[in-house]
């Protein structure tokens, strides 16, 4: 069921809600957008993963997503670089389908200063790592590696194409979408 007191009524509403929840989302853990489903194609088959929400920009409509720069989207990005970013709100009862344009950063201010915030971190382990994501382990621990190099950490940038915002609710489900033509109500 939808927690909000009133439902939105029209698309400048929604449009705005839906800035302002990402915004929210990159902020905060708890969000329940803070992590989504990253869907990419190496050309033959789907491919999807979490990934987590590290910025928005909504007058670029841009959102920021930290990767190894060795991992197989990587790779599918390069050849193919649309993706669809799936989140999914039980509170609002909100989905999002975002099609993305992405591009991938490894060099520059970007992504170092970036870097800078995050490689104090546990999470820079993630990019610190001598083997590339997916990659057959022989043993558990290696050396610690060192956080002063930025080594594989990339920005993906998920500069937004399209949303498709799906609202289910008891009083019946709405559907919009908002893209470079604007905003228009379509069928759920």
């Amino acid at each position: 069921m939808n927690a909000m007191a009133d439902r939105l009524e029209t698309l400048d509403e929604i449009e705005a809600a839906l800035a302002q929840q990402l915004a929210a989302a990159v902020h905060h853990k708890s969000h329940p957008w803070h992590v989504g489903v990253l869907a990419t194609t190496d050309g033959d088959i789907g491919d999807a993963r979490n990934v987590v929400l590290r910025e928005w920009d909504a007058a670029q409509r841009t959102l920021l997503i930290y990767t190894d720069a060795r991992s197989p989207k990587v790779a599918q990005l390069a050849a193919h670089p649309l993706g669809t970013l799936v989140l999914w709100s039980e509170k609002l009862g909100w989905q999002l389908r975002l099609r993305v344009k992405l591009e991938l950063q490894t060099a520059g201010l970007a992504v170092s200063s970036r870097w800078a915030r995050l490689k104090m971190t546990p999470a820079a382990h993630d990019y610190l790592s001598p083997l590339p994501p997916g990659t057959a382990m022989e043993y558990r621990h290696g050396p610690a590696p060192v956080r002063e190099s930025r080594s594989h950490f990339a920005v993906m940038v998920a500069r937004v194409q399209s949303i498709d915002w799906l609202e289910l609710h008891a009083d019946g489900h709405r559907r919009a979408h908002f893209d470079s033509r604007g905003a228009r109500w379509i069928a759920p």
